[in-house]
């Protein structure tokens, strides 16, 4: 397992009810789904519409499950924006 902190964004933060939290988890669908079971389905929603990036790197549409974290890292959850 490896342990590093989640970032959330926008709506991904008034879902969550925090600006961030810890992750102890293996992959981004681990992680993920952690924070989901702690919470309501408002927060489901917003995160099944999300974009994600670990350390930096756009996760873009690889399998979640795939995506291995790394000790220490950051999962920033960033909602769909509004605007044009």
């Amino acid at each position: 397992m490896a342990k590093g902190t989640i970032r959330y964004w926008a709506a991904a933060r008034q879902a969550a009810g925090v600006g961030e939290e810890p992750y102890d988890a293996l992959t981004l669908a681990e992680a993920l789904r952690e924070a989901r079971d702690r919470r309501d389905s408002d927060f489901g929603t917003v995160v099944a519409r999300s974009s994600f990036l670990v350390d930096g790197h756009p996760v873009g549409s690889r399998a979640h499950e795939g995506v291995t974290l790394p000790e220490g890292g950051t999962i920033e959850v960033l909602p769909p924006f509004a605007g044009g």
